[in-house]
């Protein structure tokens, strides 16, 4: 199967611009991952995650870590809803994504050079892991630093994670005929070397 998910570990590809000497840690303030729902087949709403942590190692072990708790739609009483009928994060507090990337990739990337990375890895959400793969655009910002963007939206289906229900639970507490299951991601991620 080949999906194209949440775009939470595409930052990982930052090694891909250096040599393997140090850990990268994501730079959570300068980092945003978002999704856009649509509500009644045409009313799309912005929404995104405010907690996220990652880091790879010189080995290229890449692993990034969204709080789906941080769930930010700027309206309190959705926020709740989709922390528990949605994401039910008590049971399943976060979303993982993992990857071993290939080091040698772009090591000649030089600061503020652009490249386009074919990215593969594995998204583990709601207890379900599906391999998906993507194209990324990577930013070398400074020596130390990468940015790593969606080349486009990449779409994540909620059947494959099992959240149909919680979408249509969804749409029955807030009375709507419908609340579409196909989800346009979008991420913009910084990554810092850590000596």
């Amino acid at each position: 199967m080949n999906l194209r998910p949440t775009l939470a570990a595409f930052a990982a590809t930052l090694l891909f611009a250096f040599p393997a000497a140090a850990q990268w840690e994501l730079s959570s303030d300068e980092s945003r991952i978002g999704f856009v729902s649509v509500k009644a087949g045409e009313i799309p709403e912005s929404h995104h995650f405010k907690q996220l942590q990652g880091s790879v190692d010189a080995s290229g072990e890449a692993e990034i870590t969204i709080a789906l708790d941080s769930i930010e739609t700027y309206i309190d009483i959705r926020n709740e809803r989709m922390r528990e009928f949605l994401f039910e994060t008590d049971e399943y507090p976060t979303a993982n994504v993992a990857a071993t990337i290939d080091m040698d990739a772009l090591n000649d990337l030089k600061t503020g050079a652009r490249g386009s990375v074919d990215f593969a890895g594995e998204l583990t959400l709601r207890g379900e892991s599906v391999p998906f793969e993507t194209t990324l655009t990577v930013t070398r910002i400074a020596d130390n630093r990468v940015l790593v963007e969606t080349t486009d939206p990449v779409i994540l289906y909620a059947d494959f994670f099992e959240m149909t229900p919680g979408i249509n639970k969804l749409a029955e507490l807030a009375s709507l005929p419908s609340i579409t299951s196909a989800v346009p991601v979008a991420a913009s991620l910084v990554f810092e070397r850590r000596e």
